[in-house]
């Protein structure tokens, strides 16, 4: 809360009377409302701008070179958990992208941890230097189909709908229980009305869509066509453009982003981990691709920062003008959107302001409790008189998976992988010590001739997926997994050849973003020398187990339709 004595200095300030704690001197100010470019200065007081179009005086100046000024970025959607870091080492990664505020969806750790985990990362965003905003987790289990770590009713996300964090409930992924008025789900959408809740509804269109939207859910990241998109808007709903790790939908959304759309769209990552941060950058990357592909400069910065910020009910941010929150990223280049410093409340960011958190004590760290496997619990037995097998289809960028049909050959082992079409096997086992599932089918798309990968990081429930073509090396990865308490690993002729440790709740590591990039690098490497040919496919693994996105999905309960939300018979 802003006393009486700042606010004081704040109004003076502004008026030029007394100087200003901060300005940036010399800077060109990118207005995100007219396209307008000014030079001037930026006055700062506590953690507001106080002036601009003028010139200022400041106890401490920033030089602004001529570089140009511009809202810091608000991603709208993530999953801190899929960047394979703890929220503070989120923090110390993201933000010199001019990434300011970011509103996150703790559902992977609270699919494991239940309460324990929302707290956790609400602990976290209290110390971080960043604006992390937090949804509360709407479906948690994500549906009833998988075996969960945890769950979450209205009664266990209530005491945390006051903390000056939350912003509302996020993603309503069940869309099937919505549109049915499913009790459970009904009782969340009851307490939240009048306040904000997130969408997440795939292919959801017609009066299907009508009737998913008569919950007033307001937003929607699962577009991923510009037809999709464009019917969504026109019935009211924001549509945040992803570019995530691997749900890439930016370049079928690019054109729906124009002049007069561009204050009800905005952008999001949903999961991206630090080797694609560091090679690409953040919401900067989106930023200038959607520049590239000739979408109207001021209205893509338009929809990373003000739109953003009007979506979600952040009314303090999102312009560069008196009285608004002095979240600012300095540019060296417009079109191209290179960061070289940035400006979150006022402060910048330097190394200091990391160093200055308080720790947050880890959580679950004793989450993995999966039996170790052998080669014959993956031995898939052909159903008496069928004669094709349902094969998940994989493409790379989507998590959206095809359902296709293969003939394989059947052994005293079982249905047998055919390398030859890129059939493979996949398995999910139940790693929360509940009943010790397994479910088992066969998938396309990832080129395997030979080794596994498995991952702990398993949406939404994270068991543990493994893809692989043949038994022995997924039994050596699933086992290496359990032995790391959670992570990614990469098998093969019988030994593990690259892995990721994640032990906070098998979701994220302790190690610094900078050493789990290297190591994904290696991770790379090792899935490639496999013949792997998606370009990431450590995060496609962990979406193969995601029975809320069309069309065949693999829980550990078995092979999941999710157009007929039941499991394939």
């Amino acid at each position: 809360m802003t006393s009486a004595d700042t606010l004081t200095r704040m109004i003076m300030a502004g008026q030029g009377k007394i100087p200003a704690d901060v300005v940036i001197k010399n800077v060109r100010m990118l207005d995100v409302i007219t396209g307008a470019v000014t030079t001037t200065d930026i006055a700062i007081v506590a953690d507001r701008i106080v002036g601009t179009h003028a010139s200022y005086e400041g106890k401490t100046v920033i030089d602004g070179a001529g570089r140009y000024a511009v809202p810091g970025f608000i991603d709208t959607h993530l999953h801190i958990e899929s960047s394979l870091v703890t929220p503070l080492e989120f923090d110390r990664c993201v933000l010199p992208y001019g990434v300011t505020t970011v509103i996150c969806d703790p559902h992977e750790i609270a699919n494991v941890l239940g309460a324990e985990g929302i707290k956790y990362f609400l602990d976290s965003a209290e110390q971080t230097v960043m604006d992390v905003r937090i949804n509360l987790s709407s479906c948690v289990p994500a549906t009833g189909f998988e075996t969960s770590g945890a769950a979450l009713e209205i009664e266990d996300l209530e005491p945390f709908r006051s903390h000056p964090k939350v912003i509302g409930l996020a993603e309503m992924m069940n869309f099937p229980g919505v549109l049915n008025a499913d009790p459970g789900i009904l009782a969340k959408l009851v307490a939240f009305q009048g306040g904000h809740i997130d969408g997440h509804a795939p292919l959801l269109l017609g009066t299907a869509l009508n009737g998913y939207l008569a919950a007033a859910i307001r937003t929607d990241h699962e577009a991923t066509s510009a037809a999709e998109a464009r019917e969504k808007l026109a019935k009211g709903m924001a549509i945040l453009i992803r570019e995530g790790s691997v749900s890439k939908d930016l370049k079928a959304l690019a054109e729906i982003l124009d002049e007069n759309t561009s204050s009800f769209v905005a952008l999001c990552t949903d999961d991206r981990n630090p080797l694609d941060i560091a090679e690409e950058g953040h919401l900067d990357s989106s930023i200038r691709r959607l520049i590239a592909m000739g979408r109207p400069l001021h209205h893509v910065y338009r929809a990373a920062s003000h739109s953003a910020a009007r979506i979600f009910g952040l009314t303090d941010r999102g312009l560069l003008a008196s009285g608004w929150r002095a979240d600012i990223a300095l540019l060296d280049s417009l079109e191209d959107c290179t960061v070289s410093d940035v400006i979150t409340a006022g402060r910048l960011v330097t190394p200091a302001l990391f160093a200055a958190r308080l720790p947050v004590p880890v959580v679950g760290l004793s989450s993995m409790k999966a039996t170790p496997v052998t080669a014959d619990s993956f031995i898939a037995e052909p159903k008496p008189g069928q004669n094709s097998t349902p094969v998940i289809g994989v493409r790379p960028g989507l998590i959206l998976t095809f359902r296709e049909e293969a003939t394989l050959a059947s052994t005293e082992r079982g249905l047998q992988p055919d390398l030859a079409a890129d059939v493979i096997k996949v398995a999910v086992i139940e790693r929360h010590g509940k009943n010790g599932n397994i479910g088992r089918s066969f998938v396309t798309g990832f080129g395997l001739k030979r080794g596994a990968i498995a991952s702990s990081v398993g949406h939404d429930s994270h068991n543990i997926t493994v893809v692989g073509a043949n038994d022995a090396d997924m039994a050596v990865a699933v086992n290496r997994l359990i032995e790391l308490g959670g992570g990614f690993a990469v098998a093969d002729g019988g030994k593990v050849t690259a892995e990721l440790a994640l032990p906070l709740a098998g979701l994220m590591s302790l190690e610094p973003f900078e050493t789990v990039s290297h190591d994904l690098h290696i991770l790379r490497d090792a899935a490639l020398a496999l013949d792997c040919v998606l370009p990431e496919p450590f995060l496609q693994v962990a979406f193969l187990a995601l029975p809320v996105i069309p069309h065949l999905k693999m829980t550990d309960r078995g092979l999941f339709d999710v157009d007929k939300f039941d499991f394939v018979s």
